[in-house]
């Protein structure tokens, strides 16, 4: 039941309203060198935690049972968080061999990071590796969905393990570097990865999707538009990502919330295809592309397979895009039957409400 109501009040929170969760939480953990070393020498290890401040605020206060905040500005949020420390030290587990550390923590505010007002902050945590020790594990007990764990062990290549909530992390060699990840573990993992960016992490481009959709009940035109969108987006995924374009997020996060509302209000004022909307589409595409490119940045590419990742990662947008598609022509089934009860009863009301979401979205991302 706590757990139910960490993940409400996180959601209702208002840095929450970005539709990308993947990659908000992320952990780069360095073991360095003094550990390896012959004999019994110890050594040292620093784990950076990036978070969301308010989404953590509020999971602070349930767990550290009191009453959830509100209205506080980005100074006196920070100031609550360090107050609460101690709550984030005992959902932080970090063992060697087994057995549990206490790690030194010091939070680094966002409010210290400049004016951006959805800047993340970060929680360090440090401390000693035991003499000896041959692995260790890790777990973030305040996460509650996927996010990287990202380590280095001395000088050996960064690798990168997924972890879902608070699961404890595969025992990490501390004396030799994990094997690479197999192609197929990488695809998979990245396929997994662009399917749950849609579903069911991907509100904005759920609704882009279902505003496409919902402009007529034809297979015909649904096709049209999607494989345009997907065309085009996967362009400029691939461009972004290799670093041949790029538009900063507070450019892009605005202008597909707007997309989203256009198609959606278009949907109010005409029932047929126009040549322009199919134009329109492909453009907003390129937006989204750009958008699914920063949460990839947000994630980490592995550099050995770095375009077997991102092929993946696209294929698994692809069909959550597709299975969005299929869940609203079985959903509509039915109402499609008759046009006119169709749009009366299903696309105007639809359309009216994906509207305001996505002009909301757009004047927060603004500001």
């Amino acid at each position: 039941m706590k757990r139910l109501l960490i993940v409400v009040l996180a959601l209702l929170a208002p840095a929450a309203a970005r539709a990308h969760e993947i990659g908000k939480t992320q952990v780069t953990a360095v073991f360095h060198p003094g550990l390896l070393r012959l004999g019994s020498t110890a050594g040292t290890f620093q784990l950076d935690i990036v978070v969301d401040p308010d989404a953590l605020l509020t999971k602070l206060e349930v767990y550290g049972e009191r009453n959830v905040s509100k209205g506080l500005s980005r100074v006196e949020r920070d100031r609550r968080i360090q107050a609460l420390e101690r709550v984030i030290i005992e959902r932080v587990d970090v063992r060697f061999d087994g057995n549990r550390v206490t790690p030194r923590l010091q939070y680094l505010p966002s409010s210290a990071l400049g004016d951006l007002a959805q800047a993340p902050s970060i929680v360090r945590l440090t401390g000693r590796v035991p003499a000896a020790a041959q692995h260790v594990r890790f777990a973030y007990g305040l996460a509650l969905g996927s996010y990287a764990l990202n380590v280095r062990v001395g000088v050996s290549p960064v690798q990168t393990f997924w972890l879902d909530g608070a699961q404890t992390s595969p025992a990490i060699s501390l004396v030799a570097p994990p094997p690479p990840a197999t192609s197929g573990e990488v695809a998979r993992q990245y396929f997994g990865l662009g399917y749950t960016h849609i579903l069911p992490l991907g509100l904005d481009h759920i609704l882009f999707v279902v505003g496409i959709f919902l402009l007529s009940a034809r297979w015909r035109s649904v096709l049209l538009q999607v494989s345009t969108f997907t065309v085009a987006h996967s362009i400029t995924l691939g461009l972004t990502m290799y670093g041949i374009v790029s538009l900063p997020a507070r450019v892009v996060e605005p202008m597909i919330a707007l997309s989203i509302a256009y198609v959606a209000i278009e949907n109010l004022m005409t029932n047929d295809l126009k040549p322009w909307r199919l134009a329109l589409v492909f453009s907003f595409g390129l937006l989204h592309g750009m958008g699914f490119a920063g949460v990839l940045r947000e994630l980490g590419l592995p550099r050995s397979q770095f375009l077997m990742a991102l092929l993946t990662f696209n294929a698994g947008v692809e069909a959550g895009q597709l299975t969005v598609v299929a869940l609203a022509f079985g959903a509509v089934a039915y109402w499609q039957r008759n046009s006119l009860t169709y749009r009366r009863f299903i696309v105007q009301p639809a359309s009216l409400a994906i509207a305001l979401a996505g002009l909301y979205w757009t004047v927060q991302r603004i500001m």
